[in-house]
């Protein structure tokens, strides 16, 4: 029975149906959906803000279902943190005074309390604002005073529930890349909630996307891109530039390494020559070995975690692939063809996805 169908017939309407999601600890994870989907409602599960009729939320190992009206509230001022939309300052508050009154109402000495604050305010880049007020500052320095407050508990997990939508876009993105950069360096474990793709493969080691309550498919950006799990998620992704979110890991193909052009005598196609030492060459096997000359071409080498766009360059200027390298390492072969089939639409056959009323 579907959404519609059930309201009908019941008069309740469908929050979720069968969502198992598993989030690794120290990844972003982002729930994304159109308006009604289900992600909003999703997240304020996981802390308990709306109770689910049925099922477990289990946080190393603990239920949080089962946590009693105490250890609920010690589970969100110091497991769970949340950053809300419309930031949810306290206007007659400092910068300071926001960010630590948590740790405050949390009993801590008001001394470590500012000590804590401070750090937190010169990580989202608020050091010298933090006298002023929330109505002094613009709507992308409040966000940040939101996200320095969730941080300044130290708990483990971020709860972020469309935390930058609305933001001006500039803004937005300075949100999402420094985000990014405070990921790099406390690796909390973020569930991010979003109805924009782009923000979603941006920030997103994991991505899953709902529709009318259900889950329709979860994996990385580049999987979902290239193997949607059905013409929702098809259309939901089409129109996305593929160039910058699929990584030459990706795409790269089984490259042989060999340590020498005799060693390859057996081997077809192009192969890698890696003699152990840092330096990498390019044979098309067959044709390695000339009056017992080795004929080697100079590898161009790039990085797995790079985009496909920036293997533009380098693939325009050579006949040849490039050599892929994870960890320091040569890990396959990255051509053209491989390229172009991985930037292929569907010719837009699909209309877009609907919006949920």
């Amino acid at each position: 029975m579907g959404k519609t169908e059930l309201l009908e017939a019941t008069g309740h309407v469908l929050g979720l149906h069968e969502i198992n999601l598993d989030i690794r600890e120290g990844e972003t994870f982002v729930i994304m959906g159109l308006s009604g989907s289900g992600k909003s409602t999703l997240i304020r599960h996981f802390n308990r803000l709306i109770e689910p009729t049925a099922g477990r939320i289990l946080v190393d190992g603990e239920n949080v279902l089962g946590l009693g009206p105490a250890a609920l509230r010690a589970f969100r001022r110091h497991k769970a943190s949340m950053v809300f939309q419309r930031f949810a300052l306290l206007p007659h508050k400092t910068v300071l005074e926001n960010v630590i009154y948590g740790l405050i109402i949390d009993g801590a000495p008001r001394q470590e309390a500012r000590d804590r604050g401070m750090r937190q305010i010169e990580l989202v880049g608020l050091a010298g604002f933090e006298g002023r007020y929330p109505g002094q500052l613009s709507g992308g320095m409040q966000q940040r005073v939101g996200l320095a407050r969730a941080l300044a508990t130290d708990a483990e997990i971020l709860l972020m529930d469309e935390a930058f939508s609305a933001l001006d876009p500039l803004i937005r993105h300075d949100m999402q890349m420094q985000l990014r950069d405070i990921q790099s360096r406390l690796h909390k474990t973020i569930v991010f909630i979003t109805h924009d793709l782009d923000e979603a493969l941006l920030l997103g080691n994991h991505i899953a996307i709902l529709k009318d309550g259900r889950l329709r498919q979860v994996g990385t950006g580049a999987g979902i891109l290239m193997a949607p799990a059905d013409d929702y998620v098809a259309r939901f992704v089409r129109d996305v530039n593929r160039a910058r979110t699929v990584t030459c890991g990706a795409l790269a193909e089984p490259g042989p390494v060999f340590p020498s052009p005799q060693a390859a005598s057996g081997a077809s196609g192009w192969v890698i020559i890696s003699d152990g030492s840092g330096g990498h060459g390019l044979m098309r096997a067959g044709g390695g070995v000339r009056n017992g000359e080795a004929q080697l071409e100079d590898a161009v080498t790039i990085e797995a975690s790079a985009n496909v766009e920036e293997a533009f360059g380098a693939l325009a200027r050579r006949d040849r692939p490039l050599v892929v390298m994870a960890d320091g390492r040569p890990s396959g072969l990255l051509a053209w063809q491989s390229v172009l089939r991985a930037l292929q639409r569907d010719g837009g056959r699909h209309p877009a996805p609907e919006r949920d009323a």
